[in-house]
């Protein structure tokens, strides 16, 4: 089947790939270079260098607009294959492939519909991750659903490493989709039970509120991590924090109370303390978060939150 891809960042890679190989990609769609790096260079999207590898004709756009329209249509294609693109998809574009569009969506629907899903879902500290395949339809992640599928994630895994599992499990998910689609024998179904949201995430987000139990604690941290990225408040100074896990053995501690040892630091909840392992300091680059706290001057009177 004749296909055109829309997606930008890594988590739409594997969904590229499996269907390259599968079908004939008339073109791949994604975001123009962005600025990366201190340096602020331009760099092509993940997606637009894996296409490149691939040999693939490249549309470069910002928007989904009139002349992205113009430029689809002109390859007479069967589908529209959607992943994590960073844009909507309107009409007249929306029916210009002849079976329309379907989208990789990294939740289970219509569970955390917008932008960040694996990201709301963490925070929400939710048992089960997964991801749908379904038909576009102008409302926001609304269309009929052709499969889902329940993936097992770590219980420690951060935003980004669930979001590598889930892209890879995603793949497979919407390679069987366009396979059917193609022979004939795609059904969807009507989304079922009550929609949640998922806006994208801000700065806020990532503050970490101490005087929540630990679960809490911890669910935000996994699900702003790396971006926007955890932080709280030292010193009047907002200190990042990178890497933390639940401590299984840590010491009694009252929220936002710091306390050290040789190898690790921790950081109290309203139950059990946070055990964290690597911090990066307003202005300052990563390090080991015992270094950083044996450099504070008067670490009896400092506390998280503070």
């Amino acid at each position: 089947m004749r296909l055109v891809f829309a997606g930008t960042p890594s988590a739409a890679v594997p969904t590229l790939r499996r269907l390259a190989t599968e079908h004939d990609i008339a073109a791949v769609v994604t975001r123009p270079d962005a600025p990366l790096g201190r340096k602020r260079v331009l760099t092509p999207s993940p997606v637009a260098q894996v296409a490149a590898e691939l040999g693939l004709p490249i549309i470069k756009a910002a928007r989904l607009d009139a002349e992205a329209t113009d430029a689809i249509a002109a390859l007479t294609v069967d589908l529209g294959v959607i992943v994590a693109y960073g844009g909507l998809v309107r009409e007249p574009l929306l029916s210009t492939p002849a079976k329309g569009w379907i989208n990789l969506h990294f939740s289970l629907l219509p569970q955390w519909r917008g932008a960040a899903p694996v990201q709301r879902a963490l925070i929400a500290g939710d048992e089960q991750l997964g991801a749908s395949v379904f038909q576009l339809v102008p409302a926001l992640d609304a269309g009929d659903v052709f499969a889902t599928r329940i993936v097992d994630v770590s219980s420690e895994a951060t935003a980004d490493a669930a979001l590598e599992t889930l892209a890879i499990d995603g793949a497979d998910l919407t390679s069987e989709v366009v396979a059917a689609i193609a022979d004939g024998t795609a059904r969807s179904v009507p989304q079922e039970g009550e929609p949640t949201v998922a806006p994208k995430l801000t700065l806020d987000d990532g503050q970490l509120e101490w005087d929540e139990p630990l679960a809490r604690v911890f669910a935000r941290f996994r699900g702003v991590t790396p971006e926007p990225g955890a932080h709280t408040t030292v010193d009047g100074l907002r200190l990042k924090i990178l890497e933390a896990v639940p401590a299984g053995d840590g010491p009694e501690l009252e929220p936002g109370e710091i306390v050290a040892t040789k190898a690790a630091l921790f950081i109290g909840t309203a139950s059990a303390p946070l055990s964290v392992t690597r911090v990066q300091p307003a202005g300052k680059g990563a390090m080991n978060a015992v270094d950083w706290w044996r450099g504070q001057r008067d670490t009896e009177n400092v506390r998280a939150g503070a």
